[in-house]
C-alpha cells in the first residue's frame, strides 16, 4: 500500500511535466494583465508594439508613438517638456510594469521593446482599444 502512496505522490509532483512550456512560464493572474492594461500610457505602449509590423520598437520610436496617444493635459502642443516626462514614466514605471507581467521584454542595453504577451492581451487591447480613441 505505501508503495501505492509513494508512487501516486510522485505521480502528482510529475503533472506539471505534461503542461506546456508556455502553460508554466506563464503563470500570471488575470487580475495582474488587467491591471497592467488599466493605464493609459500603458494601452499606448501595447497599442504601439501591436501596430508595429514584427512587435518591436526601438525605446525612441516607442516614446514617441506614446506621445502622439497621450496629450497633455496643460497643453495640445507636443513639447520637449512632455516627451521627457513620457520619456521617464515609460522608463521607471510602465515599461517595468508590463515586463513584470510578462507582456513586453524590454532590453534596456539595446533599446528593444518587444510585445510577449498572449492571445489574453490581443483580445484585451482589441476590446479597449475602442475606448482609447
Amino acid at each position: 500500500m505505501d508503495e501505492y502512496v509513494e508512487r501516486g505522490v510522485s505521480d502528482l509532483q510529475g503533472i506539471d511535466d505534461f503542461s506546456s512550456p508556455a502553460e508554466q512560464a506563464r503563470q500570471i493572474s488575470p487580475d495582474a494583465i488587467l491591471s497592467a492594461v488599466g493605464n493609459e500610457y500603458r494601452r499606448a505602449v501595447l497599442n504601439s508594439l501591436n501596430s508595429a509590423s514584427d512587435g518591436i520598437l526601438e525605446y525612441e520610436a516607442l516614446v514617441e508613438h506614446v506621445a502622439d496617444r497621450v496629450r497633455d493635459d496643460d497643453s495640445d502642443q507636443e513639447t520637449a517638456e512632455h516627451r521627457q516626462r513620457i520619456r521617464i514614466a515609460l522608463h521607471h514605471t510602465h515599461l517595468p510594469k508590463l515586463e513584470e507581467v510578462r507582456i513586453i521584454d524590454y532590453e534596456g542595453e539595446t533599446g528593444h521593446v518587444q510585445f510577449v504577451g498572449g492571445e489574453l492581451e490581443q483580445d484585451l487591447l482589441t476590446l479597449v482599444e475602442s475606448y482609447d480613441a
